[in-house]
């Protein structure tokens, strides 16, 4: 496929998003801000601006600098991504496709026009009238289902269920201050372990289970932040997998895509 998709955010969903349709032959192109606040780090094409490249699930991101390094990276298969958080591409090239994928929970600026085709995740978006789609990003029934009028469900403020924990597997920042490691992703650790430092005051975790998500070490970051995030079913090897959430709206996403495609094919019949 020739189709050109600009994604913002690297996060673990929207690299879901990212490795569903690289693997379907899009060319995709990630859009992050210079200091990303991504937890699920191991999953997360965003890490690569910080450390240069990863591969997540087989799939290599890259940063690059320039655009022009773009065209390199998708002649070699891997994904660019590249630090643009106010969107400058966009003046130089307009993609066939933009998907929001930072879930900011609002819209930050993105309209219908910046691209034939609008995709935005989660809530803070009116489907055909902000963007053209939204797509369900909330855990249950509708997950990943595609959202023509409207909006998605409005954000609970409850993480999604996992063994029966919602908000006590995530968390936050105690206070406002660097963030110091005293553990690492894939980490089994007990309630009340001492897993990060922000500042000098200790992170413990809530409940028992592995360490899935763990904000990047040295950054500053303020009081109320999701900076971790610990999942009671104890899988290690969930740690370095796309979560069935991230996979259920890449799906969404490609559906849409492929469906908008097939009717602009059949009006220019």
């Amino acid at each position: 496929m020739d189709e050109i998709v600009f994604i913002r955010g690297g996060g673990d969903i929207a690299t879901g998003v990212a490795h569903r349709l690289h693997r379907s032959g899009f060319r995709i192109l990630l859009l992050e801000k210079e200091k990303p606040t991504v937890i699920r780090r191991t999953v997360s094409f965003a890490q690569a601006i910080f450390d240069g490249q990863i591969i997540v699930e087989g799939i290599k991101a890259i940063r690059v600098n320039k655009i022009e390094e773009m065209y390199n990276c998708w002649k070699e298969n891997v994904i660019p991504i590249i630090i643009d958080e106010d969107l400058e591409v966009l003046r130089k090239i307009k993609p066939d496709v933009f998907v929001d994928g930072i879930l900011a929970k609002e819209n930050l600026g993105i309209t219908k026009d910046i691209a034939p085709l609008t995709i935005a995740l989660g809530p803070g978006f009116e489907a055909g009238v902000d963007v053209d789609i939204v797509i369900e990003t909330k855990r249950g029934h509708y997950l990943g289902s595609i959202i023509y009028e409207g909006f998605a469900e409005p954000n609970s403020g409850i993480p999604g269920i996992i063994n029966g924990f919602g908000h006590e597997r995530v968390i936050k920042s105690p206070t406002k201050g660097e963030v110091k490691h005293a553990s690492k992703i894939g980490d089994l650790v007990k309630a009340d372990d001492n897993i990060a430092y922000v500042g000098n005051v200790p992170v413990r975790a809530p409940i028992d289970g592995v360490l899935r998500g763990l904000i990047m070490e040295g950054l500053e970051i303020e009081e109320g932040l999701k900076m971790a995030d610990v999942d009671p079913r104890g899988v290690r090897e969930y740690c370095n997998s796309i979560s069935e959430k991230a996979k259920a709206i890449g799906g969404g996403v490609l559906e849409a895509i492929l469906f908008n495609k097939k009717k602009e094919m059949k009006r220019g019949y």
